[in-house]
């Protein structure tokens, strides 16, 4: 796993595209995430601005119990939900996948009181990742 400030990251290996999608999904809903969104970035380019892009989606995944809790300690931390995890292709033909920090994206609330659920939530997010083949 690779890090930036702001997500982890981990590279599939060559598998097929849509089966690291099933993959993510898979591992999501056994932390308890659901797939609320589903962005297909390349497809929206080539509809929008008629360019060609990698195979990249953005993953809107939503753990309720989570969400529920969060937003009871404040209501506009709505802003940020859902957690984004991203799948895409790599240059040499690998697939990745990128999930946001929950630690680093809340912490722009300033709210002590989400300490504890954004930690439950960055938590189960390293262990999706940690899951996925």
């Amino acid at each position: 796993m690779t890090e930036v400030s702001y997500g982890y990251t981990k590279n599939l290996g060559v598998i097929p595209f849509d089966q690291a999608l099933d993959n993510v999904a898979e591992a999501l809903k056994t932390e308890g995430f659901g797939v609320l969104t589903e962005i297909d970035i390349k497809a929206t380019l080539k509809k929008k601005l008629d360019v060609d892009f990698r195979r990249y989606r953005i993953l809107g995944a939503c753990n309720p119990a989570l969400a529920h809790r969060a937003l009871s300690r404040e209501l506009l931390v709505g802003l940020l939900l859902p957690c984004n995890v991203v799948v895409f292709e790599e240059d040499d033909g690998s697939v990745s996948v990128s999930m946001v920090k929950p630690k680093e994206m809340f912490k722009v609330t300033g709210n002590q009181e989400l300490t504890r659920v954004v930690g439950e939530v960055d938590a189960k997010l390293i262990r999706v990742l940690e899951a996925i083949e």
